[in-house]
């Protein structure tokens, strides 16, 4: 995983969001141990506590699992996964129509824009 921080929000949060994206791309797919948070802070180069944090966080969300003295897994719980990936989808989509209004065009108008990109890819 890619443990950049900035400093406009918590170091919390952005492991949240680092930890979601690599569930999300299934670079941490389900079922999945993952490392300990002593080894996860380790690697991420912050204090366990921060990270402690950060795993409580995911475990609060659902999309981690304690196995007590096993360790945590990713979800196996589909309904939670797919949930997550509309989530991400959806917000995606705003910051896109954001992003398109400030050239002023309603998001229908940015649809348009995308399905011809996807018509040039198909006639490709």
């Amino acid at each position: 995983m890619d443990w950049k921080f900035s400093a406009d929000r918590p170091v919390y949060q952005q492991i949240v969001s680092i930890i979601r994206a690599g569930i999300l791309t299934g670079e941490l797919p389900p079922g999945e141990k993952i490392p300990s948070v002593r080894d996860l802070a380790a690697e991420a180069q912050v204090n366990p506590n921060t990270m402690q944090r950060a795993l409580t966080e995911l475990e609060r969300e659902g999309l981690l699992v304690s196995g007590g003295t096993s360790g945590r897994t990713v979800t196996r719980q589909e309904q939670i996964l797919a949930q997550m990936r509309q989530d991400a989808l959806q917000e995606l989509a705003r910051q896109c129509a954001e992003k398109f209004r400030v050239f002023g065009l309603s998001p229908g108008e940015a649809a348009r824009l995308l399905q011809n990109l996807e018509e040039e890819k198909e006639d490709v």
